[in-house]
């Protein structure tokens, strides 16, 4: 029977207790329908949440309002809401899909908390598990992209990753109780339903029991990559630090790619990307790859990894604050880098700061000769990524301070001096 296979499931899987109230997300579908009835009927206290994202004309609200008369019928306290999905995506500039995604689990939260929910249960089921598998094989994915969809994630549950669709279909045919059924669902439209109605069935020609093979399989490969993971994650505390990834001791592993993959494939690199920096790993520094997001670059023992800055960053990530006095021969001129001290009657130009730009030179203090900011950043051996934050202060066109670094020998305090002008980064 179904509903004790169910049950024994989320005892097995540890998804909820007897006593936890359950959130349930209702669309009106065979699946969600019978998730309702599962757990409606082996006693455990649940509330149901509709969202209607108006994609379909009247068949978004006919679902509505189906959702809201078998509710009513069973006595479960039904939560709804209304989206405008194409506005949410075209503000976000994703797909409708994801918008509608964004939203649901968003408001479904939401509502958790409202409602004191122990747990958000979903009707996935094992052939959304295997699409899902099939789907992430065919788009390339690591070895966690090929376990399926897994029985809990956080706060939301799935119960029905026991069972498949067509025994969902029977078992709601033997209670008499009628769904509503999304017509995009038949359609040959989206990349899930080709797999549901074109690929799945050409593999059932070559082996009919695939679904169960497939099902079998990332259960296998789940206590796989329950070692596999373990061993991930001791390999990045060896090789991260807060410079970056250590590249000598990243081509020391037995498979740098493959770490590689797991660092940065959260970041939104793809396969290729990735394959392209670890061929990299022994190539001169500067080369740097991008996601939308994330930036990796190739340094001289690092791979850096930073988040991507905005291009037109006019205001310094730092403040600074100004002091001025009168010298007298008892001043201490501070040693620390944050503190850079001028004779104020030398800084007579207009300050003010920028990032270093190629070219750039100054006389760095006690030298008499210019120096270009490059030498000076690559001999203090600067990253890339520490270069291009480095900024400058400047007296109208000469730079006075590196800022953080070193001062300009011309603005140099000197037995002439009467005042001070003390800047100090805060």
């Amino acid at each position: 029977m179904i509903q004790q296979r169910v049950t024994k499931y989320i005892e097995k899987e540890h998804l909820f207790s007897p006593d936890d109230k359950i959130l349930i997300a209702l669309s009106g579908g065979a699946d969600s329908v019978a998730l309702l009835y599962i757990l409606h009927t082996a006693g455990y206290h649940c509330e149901a949440a509709h969202c209607n994202f108006h994609l379909r004309g009247k068949e978004s609200d006919r679902d509505e309002l189906f959702v809201r008369q078998l509710c009513e019928r069973m006595e479960i306290h039904l939560h709804t809401i209304d989206f405008n999905t194409t506005q949410y995506a075209t503000e976000k500039h994703i797909s409708i899909e994801m918008a509608a995604r964004e939203l649901r689990y968003q408001w479904f939260e939401k509502i958790r908390k409202e409602c004191q929910a122990d747990v958000i249960a979903v009707a996935h089921h094992q052939d959304d598990s295997i699409e899902t598998i099939l789907l992430n094989l065919i788009r390339g994915t690591g070895i966690t992209g090929l376990l399926g969809i897994r029985p809990r994630n956080g706060a939301i549950v799935r119960p029905l990753l026991c069972i498949n669709r067509e025994e969902i279909i029977r078992y709601l045919q033997n209670i008499g109780q009628d769904y509503v059924t999304d017509s995009t669902n038949l359609e040959d439209e989206y990349t899930r339903n080709k797999i549901r109605l074109n690929l799945l069935p050409l593999m059932q020609e070559i082996n009919p029991s695939v679904k169960n093979t497939l099902i079998d399989t990332s259960n296998y490969l789940n206590d796989v990559a329950t070692i596999y993971n373990k061993c991930i994650e001791a390999t990045k505390k060896k090789i991260i630090t807060a410079e970056g990834v250590r590249i000598s001791d990243l081509v020391k592993e037995p498979a740098p790619e493959a770490i590689l993959f797991e660092v940065l494939h959260p970041l939104g690199f793809n396969s290729a990307q990735i394959k392209d920096i670890a061929h990299s790993l022994h190539s001169q520094p500067g080369k740097q790859f991008c996601s939308k997001e994330w930036r990796v670059i190739k340094d001289r023992e690092f791979l850096l990894i930073e988040t991507i800055e905005s291009e037109n960053e006019v205001l310094p990530p730092f403040q600074i604050i100004k002091e001025e006095r009168e010298y007298t021969p008892d001043f201490l001129i501070p040693r620390e880098k944050e503190i850079a001290c001028f004779d104020a009657d030398k800084l007579n130009g207009e300050i003010h700061y920028r990032k270093w730009q190629p070219g750039d030179t100054f006389i760095p203090f006690g030298m008499k000769g210019k120096k270009k900011i490059s030498d000076y950043l690559t001999d203090r051996k600067f990253s890339i990524s520490q270069k291009e934050r480095q900024w400058v202060l400047c007296c109208g066109e000469h730079i006075a301070w590196l800022i953080g670094e070193r001062t300009d020998n011309r603005f140099r305090i000197d037995e002439t001096t009467k005042r001070v002008v003390i800047y100090k980064i805060v």
